[in-house]
């Protein structure tokens, strides 16, 4: 399950959830939080999820998901995790 709590009128979203084993890796210190870029287009959405993945690991590839957003997960070169997750409308979260 997760939360999404929005933060003030900029756009800011505080994002919670649980990680099930099917979903992650072994917990290793540091690896315990992602951070979520939600990016004002489906192309600034690809161009950032390209520059971050470059050099890191792809975790889910960027693309269309079951709950209507375009949504990828990676691992930068760095080992910061990251998920990209484009609202075609915003006005569903």
């Amino acid at each position: 399950m997760h939360i999404a709590l929005p933060l003030g009128k900029g756009g800011v979203i505080l994002m919670g959830t649980n990680v099930p084993d099917s979903m992650c890796h072994t917990l290793i210190p540091g690896n315990q939080i992602s951070l979520t870029l939600t990016p004002d287009s489906q192309a600034e959405a690809q161009r950032l999820f390209e520059g971050l993945s470059r050099g890191g690991k792809v975790n889910v590839p960027l693309e269309p998901s079951s709950w209507g957003t375009v949504f990828g997960m990676l691992t930068d070169a760095y080992g910061i995790q990251w998920m990209i997750d484009y609202h075609r409308n915003p006005d569903h979260i």
